[in-house]
């Protein structure tokens, strides 16, 4: 059996690594920066997302061998104007307090009867320092009024997404990983990648 293709997932977020080990299931060798400790933090100062996943994947890739997969994603509420957006993670204070920034969330919404919402998630794919294709993906949806599920990170005891009734968080891993923006992203990448020459350059 051939050696699988390495992928190295710009992150140290270990629940989005396992979102996407869930996704690609046994076609790469998935890594992500834990994996190297001398790896410096990647200041994320762009506005956009697509900006904060070519920083990481550039960043990351000019310093390792090898393919490197950056993804920037978050949530954006119509009726807070798009916010948090790009400062998701941070949207409670406290950088990835999932706690603080679900209670923030709430808060900011409680007098809200228009709860449209959608989480977005761009990849950017590098190799030696140079940006080799993007990919994006979103799902539609609502902010609940009070959080339900145990299961998924971030937001997702709060967003039903549209055609459900359940949270994320409620639906569990294998729809999650169906439906979800970042599987969309991810299942973009792995049809670009199986069906062409792309990580063969």
């Amino acid at each position: 059996m051939p050696d699988l293709p390495r992928l190295i997932i710009a992150t140290r977020n270990s629940h989005k690594t396992e979102e996407i080990r869930h996704i690609l299931g046994d076609r790469f060798e998935i890594l992500d920066v834990t994996d190297f400790p001398d790896l410096p933090e990647i200041d994320e100062t762009g506005t956009t997302f697509l900006e904060n996943a070519r920083l990481k994947a550039l960043g990351i890739s000019r310093r390792i061998d090898g393919w490197v997969l950056a993804d920037d994603s978050g949530l954006e509420v119509d009726t807070l104007g798009g916010a948090p957006g790009v400062w998701s993670s941070s949207f409670g204070g406290e950088e990835g307090n999932h706690s603080k920034n679900n209670q923030r969330l709430l808060t900011e919404m409680a007098d809200k009867d228009q709860r449209s919402a959608r989480f977005l998630c761009t990849l950017v794919l590098a190799k030696n320092g140079q940006e080799v294709a993007n990919f994006f993906g979103s799902v539609e949806g609502e902010i609940t009024r009070e959080p339900s599920g145990n299961g998924g990170f971030g937001y997702d005891p709060l967003f039903v997404p549209r055609g459900y009734s359940q949270t994320l968080a409620d639906l569990g891993p294998d729809i999650k990983s169906q439906l979800s923006h970042r599987s969309k992203a991810i299942q973009s990448f792995a049809l670009n990648a199986s069906s062409g020459n792309l990580l063969n350059q």
